[in-house]
Order: structure tokens, then sequence, then C-alpha cells
């Protein structure tokens, strides 16, 4: 699945797609990124073309690994699971950025559209 349609199929907008991964989905993404990294300096892998290659190797081992996980648990490994959709998450967020910016001297948050907004910063 590529990050858009992962993205939609999480119901996310503007959201980073990792804070909203499971521990699994998470060491699946970056077996296939460090693999991919690994691979094209193995490689020596020069240029756009010999770094795609590298890219779908890595990706195609990680591929392999989640479906052999999935496999033996009888199961998918990809969720819906949304860190952000139940409120009590919602509330827990503002929560530790607000802590996180009384220890930094920052105003404290108002609401989470100051973090996921227009803003760059939510300090």
């Amino acid at each position: 699945m590529k990050p858009a349609e992962y993205k939609k199929f999480k119901e996310l907008n503007r959201e980073n797609l990792r804070d909203h991964m499971n521990d699994l989905e998470l060491i699946f993404s970056m077996l296939g990124a460090a693999g991919t990294t690994k691979i094209a300096r193995k490689r020596d892998a020069q240029g756009f073309d010999e770094n795609l290659d590298a890219a779908r190797s890595g990706g195609a081992i990680a591929g392999r690994a989640r479906k052999d996980m999935e496999r033996e648990l009888g199961e998918g490994v990809v969720s819906r699971e949304n860190y952000l959709k139940k409120p009590q998450d919602k509330k827990l967020l503002k929560l530790i950025f607000n802590s996180l910016a009384r220890h930094s001297g920052c105003e404290p948050l108002k609401t989470l559209g100051s973090v996921f907004g227009n803003s760059k910063t939510w300090c």
C-alpha cells in the first residue's frame, strides 16, 4: 500500500502517518527503510534508478516478512487503528504537550489545532 493509500485507509488528513501506526506496522516500516539503506550502501547505489532498485528490494523483503507474520498470527498486521480517534487520546496528547510547554517555558495550548493546524511550531 502506498503512503497516500495508507493515510486514506487510516482516515488521516494532515497528520503524520507514523504517529498512527501500531507496533508491528512501525517495525515492518522500519525494516523496509533500514533494509533499503543497507542494500543501497552494499550495492554502492548511485543515482535515482539504482536507489529505486534498492528501495524495491528493501520493500519486498519487509513485505515478505509482514506476510509471514500475518500467516503465523492468522490476522493482518495493518490496522485501521488510529491514535487520535478517541477523544480521551486527544485530551492525553494535549496534556502531554502542555506539560512539555510548561517545562520549556512556552505558552500552554488552547486546542490541538495549534499543534496540527497551520502553525509550524507548537511553542
